[in-house]
């Protein structure tokens, strides 16, 4: 699945447009992490611990946008896009939206 983040895809012509698409991933943070994250916190530093749970959510929305778009017949998302938000006090989302689209053969 080819995804971009511009309007349409350099040198290839959007032949049907699907929608509007959107996905997410919602994550917890664990007590072991928050007691590592909270030492980082003290001495400063990145926190690898949180940087990795954003990522494996990043991961998995994508994949289930991937998975929606594939199912309505798309084989390219355009203008996508990211965004982060607090849902509770120890809970993120990452939600991922773009267009599926159907290119014409080159």
């Amino acid at each position: 699945m080819l995804k971009v983040t511009s309007d349409t895809v350099p040198g290839r012509e959007i032949e049907e447009t699907f929608g509007v698409i959107v996905a997410n991933a919602v994550r917890a943070r664990h007590v072991g992490r928050d007691i590592l994250a909270g030492f980082k916190n003290i001495i400063g530093g990145e926190i690898g611990a949180y940087q990795h749970l954003l990522m494996e959510s990043r991961e998995q929305a994508i994949a289930r946008l991937e998975a929606d778009a594939s199912a309505l017949g798309a084989d390219a998302i355009v203008a996508m896009r990211m965004a982060t938000s607090s849902i509770t006090q120890g809970a993120s989302e990452v939600l991922v939206y773009g267009t599926a689209v159907k290119l014409r053969a080159p």
